[in-house]
């Protein structure tokens, strides 16, 4: 950011942050192999650059950080009409598996909470019953550069009574068809694929660079849907914590209650941080003050004024910065 060493610069990031031990593990089956002291940062550039420091090849699960992923997915294969029938765009001030909003409008608040990404996950399986988790696991692989694998430790047999009850309510509405408990197999799985903060962060330079895998050249998502995703992360990723988010750090972003953060600069860069230490909203304590700094120290906010101090005024300015950046 404000380094020519990103590497170095990262590891001021982690020697200023890790005594940061605020904050609780979530210990579930689904999150399997969370060890508490566990802290690494990522930068993945659009030109296929990588640069991390501190557990950066430690293997953790997606949890809801799939949830972009799995939309973007639902976008390409039955459109913006298809898919906003059965989930809203609008933001919510309830926890991220809250029934709240069934009861009240019968249709999920948007993609990023469980009930959202529940009806994501059952459009697509009920589309294609017997090849829709080889899809899901094929769309992975392209955000990643590799073949996308489930972690070996999770517990696919695990099925949390609240996502049961989610998935139940959402077919008493019509949201989603019969078959609940095939949805909620593909929604485990989509959770529990196994990823590196090196590939998060790549994951998020696809979407930075229009969904385009920055060293396989691959598309991994149309780029007519790539705002979409973008903008719903922006509003919705960070649970019921999104607006002080936005108003702190001011990228699209997503985390997952495994202690991964991911978060696009469009056009530059994706960023990851993983620590397990989980405050109340479910988001990493360390990986949110890490993208803070990091924010404040690069001029990252989307809503940076140009001419501001970091911030580029013109192209040429902008290609100047991001040669520095490198």
């Amino acid at each position: 950011m404000t380094d020519r060493d990103p590497e170095q610069y990262l590891q001021r990031l982690l020697k200023r942050f890790r005594p940061e031990r605020d904050g609780t593990p979530a210990c579930t089956p689904e999150t399997p192999d969370t060890p508490r002291g566990a802290f690494a940062i990522a930068i993945a550039t659009v030109d296929g650059q990588v640069f991390s420091a501190g557990h950066a090849d430690h293997p953790f699960t997606l949890q809801s950080m799939s949830k972009p992923f799995i939309y973007g997915l639902a976008l390409d294969r039955f459109g913006r009409e298809a898919v906003h029938a059965r989930v809203n765009v609008e933001p919510t001030g309830e926890a991220f598996n809250s029934i709240t909003e069934l009861e009240e409008d019968h249709l999920p608040y948007n993609p990023m909470i469980n009930s959202g990404a529940i009806t994501m996950s059952a459009m697509l399986h009920h589309a294609d019953p017997d090849h829709g988790c080889d899809a899901m696991m094929e769309m992975f692989g392209r955000y990643l550069g590799r073949e996308a694998k489930l972690h070996p430790k999770l517990d696919l047999k695990a099925r949390p009574h609240r996502n049961l009850a989610i998935g139940h309510l959402l077919r008493h509405f019509d949201v989603i068809g019969d078959d609940i408990e095939g949805a909620l197999d593909l929604y485990g799985r989509q959770c529990g694929v196994a990823v590196s903060t090196g590939d998060l962060a790549m994951m998020a330079a696809t979407l930075a660079n229009g969904g385009v895998h920055p060293r396989t050249r691959e598309r991994a998502l149309q780029r007519k849907h790539v705002r979409d995703v973008l903008t719903l992360m922006f509003t919705c990723g960070m649970y019921d914590a999104s607006g002080h988010w936005a108003y702190t750090v001011g990228l699209p972003a997503k985390s997952g209650i495994s202690g991964g953060i991911l978060a696009v600069v469009p056009g530059r860069m994706g960023l990851a941080v993983y620590s397990p230490l989980l405050d109340g909203h479910g988001n990493s304590v360390r990986g949110v003050e890490v993208f803070k700094a990091m924010s404040a120290d690069g001029n990252l906010s989307l809503f940076a004024v140009p001419g501001e101090d970091g911030v580029p005024s013109s192209p040429e300015a902008a290609r100047q910065r991001a040669e520095s950046d490198a």
